[in-house]
């Protein structure tokens, strides 16, 4: 049975901004959609650069788009959507979703920021948004796994600049939330995932070891927070939800 959200998960986003589910999708899932990143040329040729503050290089390849791919089975899954519902408190649109490609040895660091620290600034007027990180490959601390600042997301809106090709917050204040709180390495097995709130401080090492560290991020905007400007993301268009099982024939198909 496809994994459904609890009370525990529930008071974890609340308390904490963040939560892990390990086996998010089953051994098949997982096999299909490492296969389809192996196979995607379109997303690695079209994937953009983003310079940490050493120069390193991590790339991310975003689609605004749901198509008839695995990625977008994935992404307007009931399991993830209606979750999303409960933890943004009603119906929920896709934002946006994205590979984020950490090659072996090369993949650079993404500075300390929060989702919000930026989408603020594309008329989304509350934070209400919040992602879902699927590992396509095992994620550690060797190879750049996620990190969160557990309860970062009560701090609200931090001021952010540039940092390298990046948008990072406020060294200093970061600085002291992670001097008073809790920084946490997500370590995850391929197909886990985690749920994260857009206030949520988060940043990810260099890929220092021999293996790609991929995630695929879907992103999610409640619907009575439909952006007051236009941006490179889209607003508010109802969100088309596809059972669980579309996700293995989507996959098969394709395979």
């Amino acid at each position: 049975m496809s994994w459904r959200l609890g009370e525990a998960e529930q008071a974890a986003f609340e308390n904490d901004g963040f939560f892990v589910v390990e086996g998010f999708l089953d051994d098949e899932e997982t096999r299909l959609l490492q296969e389809d990143v192996a196979a995607d040329v379109a997303s690695d040729r079209q994937a953009l650069e983003r310079r940490d503050a050493t120069g390193d290089v991590t790339r991310l390849a975003v689609k605004n788009e749901l198509s008839a791919d695995l990625y977008s089975a994935i992404v307007r899954s009931e399991r993830i959507v209606r979750a999303m519902e409960v933890l943004l408190g009603g119906e929920v649109y896709h934002y946006h979703h994205k590979l984020m490609l950490k090659d072996p040895h090369h993949g650079g660091a993404w500075e300390w920021h929060q989702d919000y620290g930026y989408w603020y600034n594309n008329g989304c007027l509350f934070p209400y948004l919040a992602s879902c990180m699927i590992a396509v490959d095992a994620a550690s601390v060797e190879n750049g796994c996620l990190q969160v600042v557990r309860g970062s997301h009560h701090l609200g809106r931090i001021e952010h600049g540039k940092v390298g090709d990046q948008t990072g917050a406020e060294v200093r204040r970061v600085a002291e939330a992670r001097r008073r709180l809790e920084t946490v390495h997500c370590e995850m097995g391929a197909g886990s995932a985690v749920f994260f709130h857009c206030n949520l401080l988060h940043r990810s090492d260099r890929n220092g070891s021999d293996r790609a560290r991929t995630a695929l991020i879907g992103c999610y905007n409640a619907a009575r927070n439909d952006p007051y400007q236009q941006s490179h993301h889209p607003s508010y268009t109802p969100l088309e939800v596809w059972p669980d099982a579309r996700i293995l024939e989507v996959g098969r198909a394709r395979s």
